[in-house]
């Protein structure tokens, strides 16, 4: 990053730890998906029973960002960021020794729920971002953000390969949260941020958070578009170790995981969506990210059998998703900085609530339909999308004719 881009005073090289602890961390939510088989083999159940960790996972990391995130405006974010990456830490050690589905997934709630720092970074980068260039560095982190999503799948199907256990999965995961503590504390802000006011009370944080979704139109647009396109997300991700490990196509898990290396190009390619919401504004962006993801569950549905489709529409689904993300938190980020904290709450907490539902939903139709059931159900989720993004444009077009005609008539 350039002294163009970032305000004076921040350190140099802050942007790219940032971008690289938000993938460390984001990746403990996602590297049990290509497990889900072997475990579901390990304690002897059903896919759809294995599918419990990453709905706890989901639904652990929304109740972190609910209960957690809003702290970042007003808390010291390099005490915030030794705490949360040592619970995590201790939480992920302790799956690793999981006698049982049942402790597995109360682990998994407690580490999800704690490993909610990109969303403290995210406000925070965009803070340190000169004016005009949020989208920039919110590009860079996100593709972090993505890459860790991703790539944590790869490393953790090589690993159950090596090693032949889930288990070791954990056990590197911990040990690579737990570095982190060596690193990115230096790069957080010592002090705490600055307040239009007095600071506020940790009850009255949360109390305020109901009040920002009627009073902030961007919000409610962004948390649409945002939680269906990641339940569409979640439920793809969450199935397909079952499908690539079902017959004819019959993959083991390191190869599984060698999906999340194949999105890795549409992940690169998002970063510069944040400089075209910079340049076109944030609903064109939304509107190219959704054409994307559209694009890739059509792959999913007509070519279920070849690996070629699939990986290409990984890519298709990776750069949707990352550049949708970006455009949406720019929306969200131009409000004043003492609430952004909390506006990435309730935006965050309606996306992984909406990943939530997307990953227990695509577990349960592809035990009762297969692999067309998850595609269906993917479908479906971004139609809501697009009607809400439809129906956000068809309302600024009104709008602008409005103070057109008004403008005439004062004339």
């Amino acid at each position: 990053m350039t002294t163009a881009v970032t305000r004076p005073g921040v350190r140099r090289g802050t942007i790219p730890v940032l971008a690289t602890a938000t993938a460390i961390t984001v990746s403990n939510i996602y590297f049990t998906q290509p497990l889900l088989d072997e475990i579901a083999r390990s304690f002897r159940i059903s896919p759809s029973a294995a599918g419990l960790v990453a709905t706890t996972g989901q639904i652990g990391y929304a109740l972190g960002i609910l209960a957690i995130v809003p702290l970042a405006d007003g808390a010291r974010l390099r005490r915030l960021s030794v705490l949360l990456l040592g619970v995590t830490s201790a939480a992920l050690l302790t799956g690793a020794f999981a006698p049982s589905l049942t402790l597995l997934s109360m682990v998994t709630l407690v580490m999800s729920a704690t490993t909610v720092l990109p969303q403290v970074i995210m406000p925070t980068v965009a803070a340190m971002a000169t004016p005009g260039h949020a989208g920039r560095v919110l590009g860079a982190v996100g593709t972090g953000l993505t890459l860790g999503a991703l790539l944590s799948r790869t490393a953790a199907g090589l690993i159950a390969e090596v090693t032949g256990t889930w288990r070791a999965g954990f056990a590197v995961a911990a040990v690579a949260t737990g570095a982190l503590l060596l690193v990115l504390p230096r790069y957080m802000p010592a002090d705490r941020p600055a307040r239009d006011g007095a600071p506020e009370s940790y009850p009255r944080l949360l109390a305020s958070l109901p009040r920002l979704i009627p009073e902030h139109a961007p919000l409610r647009l962004s948390a649409a578009l945002g939680g269906a396109v990641f339940a569409a997300f979640s439920a793809f991700w969450s199935s397909l170790a079952f499908h690539l490990a079902a017959a004819p196509i019959a993959l083991g898990p390191a190869v599984i995981g060698l999906f999340g290396l194949f999105s890795v190009p549409g992940a690169l390619a998002a970063r510069y969506s944040g400089r075209l919401a910079d340049r076109w504004g944030t609903t064109r962006v939304n509107a190219l990210s959704l054409i994307s993801v559209l694009l890739a569950f059509a792959l999913f549905g007509l070519a279920e059998q070849s690996l070629i489709a699939l990986a290409v529409g990984c890519n298709l689904l990776g750069y949707g998703t990352t550049s949708g993300q970006i455009a949406n938190q720019a929306r969200i980020f131009a409000a004043r900085p003492a609430i952004r904290a909390r506006l990435n709450t309730v935006y965050m907490f309606t996306v992984f609530a909406g990943g939530a539902t997307g990953a227990g939903v695509g577990g349960v139709l592809f035990s009762a339909f297969g692999w067309t059931g998850v595609v269906s159900g993917g479908l479906g989720f971004l139609l809501l999308a697009a009607l809400a993004l439809l129906w956000h444009a068809l309302r600024a077009h009104r709008h602008t004719a409005g103070t057109a005609v008004t403008a005439g008539i004062t004339r």
